[in-house]
């Protein structure tokens, strides 16, 4: 999943991919957190790398659980700094887009967490979350009776049909990939280019619809995380009647408990209650306050500052997916009444500088810049301690088979850069491979990061030349093949807890395609073979042939520098209630929002 400043997350987790998240922190505390304190963190995180259990018709009927003290109406504003970066399920892999997703769009399953951070995968519009057989290789899923669209259309089994099907259409470029490629392949545009617009469906061997109320998956091979993948914002319902193509990013038919009013892109979005949501049919969302008001380009600082004053409208505000800022991070911890108004928690996603390997073709170079780079100024950008830890690998310490001491590149003994090594491998190199060009979103901490990654690598003797890019469309720039870019530095946490949906997605050969996330470009022979290696072994033989990809990658291709793992730390206003850390979003639970007073 992509972060969103950092690219999409889940505690689970979900969240992928792609911009949303960044995380802020205190210019004052400029630890590193490599001590007491980060291994309490990590321990903690590592309830996120628990299995989710899939519950029954019973777990799957709505409403929701009551939240105590809950009440309804009013209006609560949100504050964003960036503008989004996709509204069509099928392009949604970035956490800003994620967030949205809830109160918007429902899927076939979907995820539920429990006040102790617990996770289950739930029928959403289906009854439960799904029946297998065969083995695994077949599941098949009924829909739940009374399910609307926002203009009042029934959700059928030709709407879930046409919703798989979309996903094969070329305009769909940024969402997840995993259903589409277990159904057909690798290759599967090719299975059905069309899309499904022309007629033309999958056949029932692979995707079945008996009547309006069943879907019926097969696969060549046991999917037995095919309720997880479903959960996906990147998977939700689009009815087929209504599907505008590439048009629809920007006017999407709702089914959750909210529907688009109006949308200026990158400037605003207005949400309002979807009077054809039904609680009966919904264990999950909520539907207290009356709407949703979004307010983007409101940075980061600017943000802090409002909700620390917390007057007007602010008491009644919160924080997409940015968080408190670096340099007022101690105003808030320090403020009682302030700092009860805070979450936090560890994310999963594992920030990285990542190089375009097609244009720095060089071992040593890209060995050079991994010693270089500084981590403990990088996170001190973040908040220090507030903002994360430093990463000395791949893994995340939300992720089953974190190694806390894997550390071939001596980053938690040298967090600021190991210059001499890297000078010393540069030695010999052409002058023309010391120029490199890095992609930065202009944002606040894009302009932090950018001043970090030039004063590391200027020590190294490399000329480092930064171009800034749009932050909304950031993901979708480095996604492209042809991309004019050296390195940019990316955020990649798990889908779900396991290490295929971090090594499948941003290291599979078969990934190096315009909008993908194999964002370096890796297409290597021996990755690939123990990616297949590991998808048809038994978990705990996985978990072996994973850990030896991650070796592999990180000590013999080097795809990317490790930098640091995130953390969260949001702020909303006073009178926001049933505010909480949400594992699955791995930022402040939208789902369980309510005003104390509309």
């Amino acid at each position: 999943m992509k972060s969103f400043s950092s690219r999409r997350a889940q505690a689970i987790v979900v969240a992928i991919a792609a911009g949303s998240l960044a995380l802020t922190g205190c210019s004052e505390n400029k630890g590193t957190n490599t001590g007491d304190n980060a291994k309490k963190d990590q321990q903690q995180a590592s309830v996120q790398s628990k299995a989710v259990t899939y519950a029954d018709a019973a777990g799957s009927t709505g409403p929701a659980p009551e939240i105590p003290g809950a009440q309804s109406g009013g209006t609560i504003t949100v504050y964003q700094e960036a503008g989004l970066s996709h509204l069509d399920p099928g392009q949604t892999y970035v956490s800003d887009a994620g967030q949205v997703a809830n109160l918007l769009f429902r899927r076939l399953t979907q995820f539920q967490e429990d006040d102790k951070g617990n996770v289950s995968v739930v029928g959403d519009l289906a009854t439960d979350a799904g029946k297998m057989s065969d083995g695994g290789k077949t599941w098949t899923f009924t829909l739940k009776d009374g399910i609307k669209d926002a203009k009042g259309n029934a959700i059928t089994s030709a709407d879930v049909r046409h919703t798989v099907e979309r996903q094969y259409a070329k305009f769909i470029f940024d969402g997840p990939t995993y259903l589409q490629t277990w159904l057909s392949g690798a290759q599967y545009r090719k299975a059905l280019p069309g899309g499904g617009f022309d007629g033309k469906h999958l056949p029932k061997s692979v995707l079945d619809t008996p009547d309006a109320k069943t879907v019926v998956f097969h696969f060549d091979q046991p999917r037995t995380d095919l309720p997880q993948t479903l959960a996906m914002a990147g998977y939700a319902i689009v009815p087929a009647k209504d599907d505008t193509k590439a048009k629809y990013d920007t006017a999407p038919v709702a089914t959750g408990p909210y529907k688009i009013d109006s949308y200026k892109l990158g400037k605003s979005l207005v949400l309002s209650k979807n009077p054809n949501w039904d609680p009966k049919t919904d264990s999950v969302r909520h539907q207290y306050v009356d709407g949703f008001n979004f307010d983007f380009g409101v940075t980061e600082s600017t943000q802090t500052k409002r909700l620390i004053a917390d007057r007007g409208n602010d008491k009644n505000a919160i924080q997409l997916t940015g968080g408190v800022e670096a340099t007022q991070i101690q105003d808030v911890i320090k403020n009682p009444a302030v700092s009860k108004r805070t979450v936090k928690g560890y994310q999963p996603y594992v920030m990285q500088l990542t190089f375009n390997m097609d244009r720095v073709k060089d071992l040593k170079v890209r060995q050079a810049i991994t010693y270089a780079v500084n981590s403990k100024s990088l996170i001190a950008g973040e908040g220090g301690v507030y903002g994360g830890d430093v990463a000395p690998n791949y893994f995340a310490p939300t992720l089953p088979g974190y190694e806390p001491k894997y550390d071939p590149y001596g980053r938690l003994k040298t967090p600021q850069g190991n210059i001499a090594k890297a000078q010393e491998l540069m030695k010999g190199v052409p002058a023309a491979e010391k120029k490199v060009v890095f992609a930065y979103p202009n944002s606040e901490n894009g302009q932090k990061r950018k001043v970090a990654i030039e004063d590391a690598l200027t020590k190294v003797g490399f000329n480092v030349v930064s171009k800034e890019v749009d932050s909304a469309s950031f993901y979708e720039q480095i996604g492209k093949l042809k991309n004019p870019y050296d390195m940019y530095i990316t955020g990649w946490g798990q889908d779900w807890p396991s290490p295929s949906t971090v090594v499948t997605p941003i290291y599979d050969g078969d990934q190096v395609a315009d909008g993908a996330p194999n964002y370096a470009h890796v297409k290597d022979p021996q990755v690939d073979a123990l990616i297949k290696k590991a998808l048809n072994q038994k978990p705990e033989d996985a978990a072996k042939t994973w850990k030896e990809a991650e070796h592999y990658l990180l000590e013999k291709v080097v795809p990317a520098a490790p930098l640091w793992y995130t953390k969260q730390f949001q702020l909303s206003g006073s009178n926001v209630g049933g505010t909480r850390y949400g594992s699955v979003s791995s930022l402040l639970d939208i789902n369980h929002l309510y005003l104390k007073k509309s």
